[in-house]
C-alpha cells in the first residue's frame, strides 16, 4: 500500500530515508509520537465533521421530499373583484 503511495509521488527509498532523518532531526524522537497523535486526532475530527455534514444533508433532502408528498395542496383564493 505504501509503495503505491510513494511511487505516486515519485519517491524512492533514498528520498524516504532522507525525509525520515530530517523529521527526526527537527522534532526529535520524543515529539514524533505526540505529533502523529495530534495529526490523527485532527484527521478523525475532520472525518467526523464531514460525515455529520453528509448525514445532515441527507436528512434535509428527506425532509423536503417527504414534506412535498405528504402536504396537502395549497388552496388559492380567487383574485378580488375589481368591480367591487
Amino acid at each position: 500500500m505504501f509503495n503505491n503511495l510513494f511511487l505516486l509521488f515519485g519517491l524512492g527509498t533514498t528520498e524516504i530515508i532522507l525525509i525520515v532523518l530530517v523529521v527526526l532531526l527537527l522534532f526529535g524522537g520524543r515529539k514524533i509520537p505526540e505529533l502523529m497523535r495530534g495529526i490523527g486526532k485532527g484527521i478523525k475530527s475532520f472525518k467526523d465533521g464531514a460525515s455529520g455534514l453528509d448525514e445532515e444533508l441527507k436528512d434535509i433532502s428527506k425532509d423536503k421530499s417527504g414534506s412535498e408528498k405528504n402536504s396537502p395542496p395549497e388552496k388559492k383564493s380567487p383574485p378580488p373583484d375589481p368591480a367591487g
